[in-house]
């Protein structure tokens, strides 16, 4: 069975910023009503799980304004006009954690919240990590954070790690970080 789709009869922009734009569109259900969507639209995301030779993975701790606490998440950054989601993970791998990646592969991707935004955020798995030191920019503050996996796990179970995108990151790369692919 094939689901009916809806037409898009207008849209306009509401605001626009240097990470995303609030659209208002306006659609027509297959019944004929008529109606308004709003929603959050980006060139995307590249999260990156940066794995470690002694087998652990590079999170970062990063106060969050909008729940006014810290949280600790895998590197991750929009994608830029004019960039790549592989240019992305490369300068968001560095911007935030010091480290280059002589072996970064793309893990899958996912769309963070899917009624909201039509983001999608690619995953990747970066190896063979060489440190040059991290450049963040002003509004931004890193903490480093190496978890084993269990240790990783064990956060993301008690509440301690809360982030959606770096729970859905590790869902996708935990096999793979397992396996060593």
């Amino acid at each position: 069975m094939s689901l009916r789709s809806w037409k898009q009869l207008s849209r306009s922009i509401i605001a626009r910023n240097a990470w995303w734009t609030y659209r208002k569109d306006e659609f027509e259900l297959p019944s004929g009503k008529k109606g308004e969507y709003h929603y959050v639209h980006t060139n995307g995301a590249s999260m990156v799980v940066p794995a470690t030779v002694e087998g652990k993975v590079l999170l970062v701790n990063q106060y969050r304004y909008l729940c006014g606490r810290e949280s600790i998440e895998f590197p991750c950054g929009g994608v830029k006009e004019g960039s790549s989601y592989d240019e992305t993970a490369t300068h968001e791998l560095r911007e935030e954690t010091g480290y280059t990646s002589g072996r970064l592969s793309l893990a899958g991707e996912f769309n963070p919240y899917n009624g909201i935004t039509d983001e999608i955020c690619k995953v990747y798995l970066a190896r063979e990590l060489v440190f040059v030191g991290g450049a963040p920019d002003e509004t931004e503050e890193f903490e480093l954070v190496p978890l084993t996996p269990g240790e990783l796990e064990s956060r993301i179970a008690s509440g301690e790690i809360w982030d959606g995108m770096t729970i859905a990151a590790w869902g996708i790369v935990r096999r793979a970080f397992a396996q060593g692919a």
